[in-house]
């Protein structure tokens, strides 16, 4: 017959007297805190988050803090007769009488009309930001709507709905530019409609796909159950998990409406003189590339350097949202 084993007292101890190891700052880490956290360990997003914010702060404050507006044309008086700072390389002021323009600093230069390349290259850099951050925002919106809506409800909305995608998506986008050049004007309205008719696509087919994967989740279930309204459901309970994708989306689509613009700009249709983006100042350097080399090269190098800096933080994002194992 086997004993029955009476527990002791010092079988027992206190909890507080044993270091059990826990983790408290991972326990209560959030799920947005994780992504933060995960990002910045990526020292090449990192590396695209400071060459990004550098072009940036020179994009905003060098224009507004030189010499030179981007449209001025620099000259100078001698004895009477003006003198333009025509196709100048690259110099810094060092006094010299040899020069009469040797008492001004043009860092990059002066392009074929005397117009300060330094000034111009951040203003286009500039213009040509606030078209894709503005073109990409409005694609951002569009596409999710379109896509959340077609993903949930599904059926003949969600046919109906694909069959218009795929019909816009078979179009090329030189045609669907070259009719809007025929009823636009040049200029910034019409690089940003090409973009706002042509980018919203892709954004539209992630949301579906995140929509069909959570629309059947137990919370949107619950919601439908309490008589939530299908409108509540997809803005309230299934867009909040679908902002990281999304997020993902949108550093890839930035770039690509960046390099957008400078392709527009570049074959003539995007932004027209006086204004200036980089793709105009490309096309403009293109043009003086075996004489005046130095002229394409400020705006090409700071349109090589965007294009990076938004892929390598959305490579950045990409792996934040969707941690392998080994970075857990």
């Amino acid at each position: 017959m086997a004993k029955t084993y009476i527990p002791k007292a010092d079988d027992f101890e206190f909890i507080g007297s044993r270091d059990l190891n826990v983790d408290l700052n991972f326990a209560s880490q959030g799920y947005w805190k994780g992504v933060a956290v995960h990002f910045l360990r990526n020292r090449l997003a990192v590396t695209g988050v400071v060459i990004v914010g550098v072009i940036i702060l020179f994009a905003i404050f060098a224009p507004i803090l030189s010499s030179y507006g981007y449209q001025e044309i620099v000259s100078v008086n001698d004895t009477g007769k003006e003198l333009v700072a025509k196709s100048l390389p690259p110099q810094i002021a060092d006094g010299s009488a040899q020069n009469l323009f040797a008492d001004k600093t043009f860092l990059f230069g002066t392009d074929d009309m005397g117009r300060d390349l330094w000034t111009r290259t951040w203003h286009g850099a500039r213009i040509s930001l606030i078209i894709a951050f503005v073109a990409i925002f409005i694609d951002m919106l569009i596409g999710t709507s379109y896509g959340l809506i077609s993903g949930y409800f599904g059926g003949l909305v969600d046919n109906i709905l694909q069959r218009f995608i795929e019909i816009a998506g078979s179009i090329p986008t030189l045609v669907i530019i070259s009719i809007l050049a025929i009823f636009m004007e040049k200029g910034i309205g019409l690089v940003i409609s090409s973009l706002l008719l042509t980018e919203w696509i892709g954004m539209s087919k992630i949301a579906r796909a995140e929509c069909l994967k959570l629309k059947e989740r137990e919370y949107v279930l619950a919601s439908r159950t309490l008589g939530a309204g299908s409108f509540h459901i997809i803005f309230k309970q299934i867009l909040p998990n679908t902002i990281g994708p999304i997020i993902t989306q949108v550093m890839f689509s930035i770039p690509v409406a960046i390099f957008t613009e400078a392709f527009l700009s570049f074959v003539g249709v995007g932004i027209v003189l006086p204004q200036c983006s980089l793709g105009s100042l490309i096309e403009a350097g293109f043009g003086n590339i075996t004489i005046l080399p130095y002229q394409i090269l400020p705006p090409i190098t700071v349109l090589a350097f965007l294009m990076l800096g938004f892929n390598l933080i959305g490579d950045g994002f990409r792996e934040a949202l969707a941690p392998k194992l080994e970075d857990m």
